[in-house]
């Protein structure tokens, strides 16, 4: 059995849930035989750390006893807003050694300022990427994914994509079954696929100040197959095409479209996820009209067909036979 060590890294003003998350994944891989993970945590000094919400969490020792790991794991939290330098200064010495650096959320920042992440392609939670990118120039961060995977470095967005970030981990260790069935015991069903974007459509698209733009946005989410040409919204909100085209994009950020892209392929992943339905009837709901124009869609979008993506994260347990039907029928 090859045992691999997790570190994590503790300071104050952590974010609990991306220290216990991460840790609860590993934890539960290493109860399947064959699999182990050395699981221990340390702070700069090796004193217990009061996290953002008040819970104090106690380290198993300090990171200049800590011996170098398989994984170092950063988490993220208020406390990578001013952090000690002592900290800093540990992370530029030692995070070249590990087979694996990653963090999670805002830790990102911690590693860009020990230098870990300059010519690498990264990210962190949404709100902090632009910040990110002016700080530091010599990093390439991609806000969409929820997780970015560039050689020996990983790095995820906010909170929960820290857990999707670990079963990754765990998969390419020990094998997908091992990672989907700690998926299905912490109840978060399968994990996402890193490229998947960390915000739904009505998330990343502004609300729209006027309520004819406002109605259309809320049209467009509920009605993906309908007619949602450019000229048939427009003549819903009572606008030219032209009129309405500019409108849009300045009260929303993004294209009509680009909006309604992302509502159909939201609206496919979840029936793909969450329903048996076939794949041909899914693409006329979504208002791709054939199976091909969908596939080309997620092909775009996702880096995968729709089949593979249902195989990959549906709800269902493998082998399904509901499931399994409907994929081979379609």
């Amino acid at each position: 059995m090859k045992q691999r060590s997790v570190l994590v890294v503790l300071f104050d003003g952590i974010q609990s849930l991306d220290v216990t998350g991460p840790l609860e994944v590993f934890a539960g891989a290493s109860g399947f035989p064959e699999v182990a993970y050395e699981l221990r945590t340390a702070s700069l000094d090796g004193a217990p750390v009061r996290s953002s919400s008040g819970l104090v969490l106690v380290p198993d020792g300090s990171l200049a006893d800590a011996t170098t790991p398989h994984t170092l794991l950063v988490p993220g939290g208020g406390g990578t807003r001013d952090p000690a330098p002592g900290l800093i200064d540990w992370l530029r010495l030692h995070g070249p050694r590990p087979e694996r650096l990653v963090s999670v959320c805002s830790g990102a920042l911690l590693l860009a300022a020990a230098g870990q992440l300059d010519g690498h392609r990264v990210t962190t939670h949404w709100n902090l990427c632009d910040h990110l990118a002016r700080s530091y120039p010599a990093v390439e961060v991609d806000p969409e994914p929820i997780f970015v995977r560039d050689g020996r470095l990983a790095t995820s967005a906010g909170v929960t994509a820290g857990i999707d970030l670990a079963l990754a981990l765990v998969e390419e260790d020990h094998g997908r079954e091992v990672a989907l069935t700690v998926a299905r015991h912490l109840v978060v069903f399968l994990r996402r696929p890193g490229n998947q974007s960390q915000f739904s459509a009505q998330l990343t698209a502004q609300t729209a100040r006027r309520e004819p733009l406002r109605e259309v946005q809320h049209w467009i989410t509920e009605h993906p197959g309908e007619d949602l040409s450019v000229e048939s919204l427009a003549a819903r909100a009572r606008l030219s095409p032209r009129h309405f085209a500019r409108a849009f994009q300045a009260e929303t950020g993004m294209t009509p479209g680009r909006y309604v892209d992302r509502v159909r392929l939201e609206q496919a992943r979840r029936l793909l996820e969450d329903t048996t339905d076939g794949v041909t009837g899914i693409a006329r709901t979504c208002g791709y009209g054939t199976p091909e124009a969908m596939r080309r869609a997620f092909l775009k979008a996702l880096g995968t067909g729709p089949a593979e993506y249902r195989r990959r994260f549906s709800s269902r347990p493998a082998g399904d036979p509901a499931t399994t039907t409907k994929q081979r029928t379609h």
